[in-house]
């Protein structure tokens, strides 16, 4: 028996032990069925899981659960990404220690400790918020099996041309002390000084030149003017000075006036300072026009000596001290305040530079088409979001830049002889390999056994990236990754389209030449009071998952988070919990009170159709029919909300509103045939129901199966229950146009007692139809429950005749109040 009220406290926690034991979604690897695999964001262990994760995650969960349900053996796997700088930040907040002020060893310590400890509580989340994972397959992105796969990638890549080192020109954090990739640039928008000042020209007269950087007069290398300029036309290949001993090692600065067509005549004074390296174009024209390489910043964001009597500030300070060396020398011609788009590193916040250093480097520049290619393979949910992977690849301007300057992450499995300078990777017997700590266990060609250990780690999304190589077996299990790649599903936010989904096909197409899975679904954001994006680094997020789930269910929350469509970015909404625990509470009554009509329902019969339904009856189960339909082909195309807000509506409107109203009297005091076909329509009205819903709030559709529906359908979970089919003989046109006649009269009888001041259940002594020829056996047939949802002590059907001219409609109704 159902209990009178739906305790979620204890039913939650209860089953999710009962699943736990019952390995409920264990991945099946020895059936026979289908299968269908799941590349899942893996966690980065960066802070603590808030409602944004619960947003996106249940999404995917209700895509997994829908599959297994449909026959597929899931391969749902759930993997923490815990080996890059996110992690190495998240460690040194929470110590409250740099990893630059403490023995290596001492701090990856720290790492191990706090990222066990950490990915404990997320995977106790998931499995409260009901995350359908199988946690056998559990990893992390610094397990040893995953460092042999990112070292064995990068290995391949490098025997294959595709990944190189090089000293060049490089995006730099001097917060983080690390070179960063260009999908870790984000563009913010600040106000910042825009000054003009003079250089000097051989004829004494100015050159003017604006500029939002003067800290890097130091190592100004050119000054460029557009070739048609005819303002400076003359000055090309001339020379322009300014005195610089003030800021600069170099008592003048002189530098040549050259041309370049990228030039903006119309941006500042129409003359640019080309400085290595103040940004992209910077970089551009010194390869080009092969310029010489001033460094006046240094890798701790300070002023090298290049910057003289300056060297050693920071670059707010060393800015602040050559403005004003400038005016002192009156060479400030204008200054404005104007908003300057600045880029800045997305870990931290902090503008970068562009510095020259050694890095490693994955070449990606000449296969553009190729990578947009692979991305029109994928099937993109929702479609749009492929024209910003496209966008993206169109307008990438660097190689994937893979190597960190950090302690946390994944070594380079190599080393350089120091006798020759040849580069000796490590075998695949070898890996996974630390070679900061160990040597190659063979000698250089040349002879020589004295080499130099790579010492950066790779960037944590060379590693991510793999996943689905990693969830695939790639190295080691050649049957399992055909089974299991290209995965079906990958499960993303629209914020890292350009770096964990482009990277990842990146690594696929190189590996395999295939892309990595069939379908790519893209979540929203969850958005906080302020319409921001609640992250982990903005700690913006007002109440934590399991705060929110002790208060208002785990389904309720899984309700809220399924209402947006893929793709879509939402503001967290407690009026979409209050519905939730709404839906809830009416699919426990609705079937509470549906247990006490089914306790004589005839099982042997539960398969078989009777033969005597009543238009009512027919009409629900083609409702019902279309429902399934609907919600079906909306779940195939990864469309969640469509599809629930469609079996909502069918579940309150035609179940509850209408037929529960229709049938009660034969479902109360019927009998017969009457009454089976009302108990049988509801018993698999409300078992589909119950099926439909279960990927969204599995907790209490679950409570509900197990209680009442166990004892018929016969399976262990409703979540290993087979997903509801349509039948043929439900579709039925003819009952649901009966169904629109007898809800169209109903609703006349409702708004008449509402007219007259009574209430819905209030009695009426007659109700007279006027009606065609046509209608009156089906309303006929459906007296008995018309009487019960109107109240009607009688009803009489007149046949309309042909004089009937002033009807307006096939029908008219006549309505007596109840005398009593």
């Amino acid at each position: 028996m159902l209990p009178n009220r739906y305790q979620f406290h204890a039913v939650e926690p209860r089953l999710i032990r009962l699943w736990a034991d019952a390995q409920t979604y264990a991945f099946d690897a020895t059936g026979s069925g289908p299968i269908y695999t799941i590349d899942t964001p893996p966690a980065t262990v960066s802070g603590e899981l808030h409602l944004g994760h619960c947003y996106s995650y249940t999404q995917t969960d209700v895509i997994a659960r829908f599959q297994r349900m449909r026959g597929r053996r899931v391969l749902y796997p759930m993997g923490f990404d815990d080996n890059g700088l996110p992690t190495e930040r998240f460690v040194e907040k929470t110590i409250k220690r740099k990893a630059t002020d403490m023995d290596r060893a001492d701090f990856l310590a720290q790492c191990s400790k706090l990222t066990q400890e950490t990915e404990d509580r997320f995977e106790k989340i998931w499995r409260r918020l009901s995350l359908s994972g199988d946690w056998n397959y559990r990893y992390s992105t610094l397990s040893s099996t995953v460092q042999r796969t990112s070292q064995w990638s990068f290995i391949q890549l490098y025997q294959s041309g595709r990944a190189y080192a090089q000293i060049a020109p490089t995006l730099w954090c001097a917060d983080c002390q690390t070179a960063i990739a260009q999908a870790e640039l984000e563009d913010k928008t600040l106000p910042t000084l825009f000054t003009t000042f003079a250089f000097r020209l051989p004829d004494g007269t100015s050159l003017p030149i604006a500029t939002t950087r003067p800290e890097l007069l130091p190592a100004c290398v050119a000054i460029f003017v557009h070739p048609d300029d005819k303002r400076y036309k003359h000055l090309i290949d001339q020379t322009a000075s300014i005195d610089s001993a003030a800021f600069s090692s170099q008592a003048v600065i002189q530098v040549l006036i050259l041309a370049d067509e990228a030039v903006d005549p119309d941006k500042g004074s129409g003359a640019v300072m080309c400085c290595t390296f103040g940004d992209s174009t910077d970089v551009r024209w010194w390869r080009i026009h092969q310029l010489p390489l001033r460094a006046a910043i240094g890798r701790d964001g300070r002023m090298t000596a290049l910057a003289g009597p300056l060297a050693g500030l920071a670059i707010p300070a060393a800015r602040k001290k050559i403005l004003q060396s400038l005016a002192e020398q009156a060479l400030i011609l204008q200054q404005e305040t104007i908003e300057h788009t600045v880029g800045i590193h997305e870990r931290c916040g902090t503008p970068v530079e562009y510095l020259q250093t050694r890095q490693w480097f994955i070449r990606i520049l000449d296969q553009k088409e190729r990578f947009i290619e692979a991305g029109r393979q994928i099937r993109w949910t929702p479609e749009y979001m492929r024209s910003r992977y496209e966008h993206w690849v169109e307008n990438l301007q660097w190689d994937w830049c893979i190597s960190r300057q950090r302690f946390l992450g994944i070594p380079f499995p190599a080393w350089t002889c120091r006798a020759c300078g040849t580069l000796l990777l490590a075998t695949q017997e070898e890996l996974p390999i630390d070679p900061r700590l160990k040597g190659p266990n063979r000698s250089c060609a040349c002879g020589s056994t004295d080499f130099e250990p790579e010492m950066d780690v790779m960037d944590t999304w060379a590693t991510s990236s793999c996943s689905p190589l990693i969830i695939g077996r790639w190295m080691d299990d050649p049957d399992w990754f055909q089974q299991h790649f290209p995965a079906n599903l990958r499960p993303q936010g629209h914020d890292i389209i350009r770096t964990w989904a482009f990277y990842t096909i990146i690594k696929s197409l190189y590996h395999c030449n295939v892309s990595p899975w069939q379908e790519i679904m893209i979540s929203g954001h969850a958005l906080s009071a302020e319409r921001s994006k609640i992250s982990k680094s903005k700690n913006n997020s007002s109440d934590g998952p399991l705060s929110i789930i002790e208060q208002e269910s785990a389904d309720a929350l899984r309700y809220w988070a399924t209402s947006i469509k893929p793709g879509n970015d939402t503001v967290f909404n407690p009026e979409a919990l209050a519905m939730g625990r709404r839906l809830i509470t009416k699919l426990w009554n609705a079937c509470r009170f549906a247990e006490s009509r089914l306790q004589d329902l005839d099982t042997a019969t539960l398969n078989r159709q009777p033969e005597d339904l009543l238009p009512t009856d027919r009409w629900l189960l083609s409702r019902l029919a279309h429902t399934i339909t609907f919600a079906t082909r909306q779940l195939e195309q990864s469309d969640y909300a469509a599809a629930r807000a469609e079996v909502e509506r069918f579940f309150w409107a035609d179940l509850c509103d209408n037929y529960l109203e229709l049938t009660k009297s034969r479902l109360y005091k019927g009998e017969g045939a009457d009454r089976h076909a009302a108990q049988w329509t509801l018993y698999h009205t409300l078992l589909n129901v119950l099926k439909l819903f279960a990927p969204y709030i599995p907790f209490v559709t679950e409570e509900i199966y197990l209680g009442l529906f166990q004892q018929w359908d016969g399976c262990a979970s409703i979540h290993i229950a087979s997903w509801p089919v349509a039948r043929d003989n439900w579709f039925d046109e003819q009952a649901e146009n009966a169904g629109k006649l007898l809800l169209e009269i109903i609703r006349q009888v409702r708004r008449h007692k509402a007219e007259q001041g009574l209430s819905v259940g209030a009695p009426l002594e007659s109700i007279k139809l006027t009606i065609s020829a046509a209608e009156i056996p089906m309303l006929q047939a459906a007296q008995c429950d018309l009487q019960s949802a109107t109240r009607a002590h009688t009803l009489d059907f007149r046949l309309q005749q042909a004089g009937d001219a002033e009807l307006l409609a096939p029908w008219k109704m006549e309505i007596l109040l109840s005398k009593v």
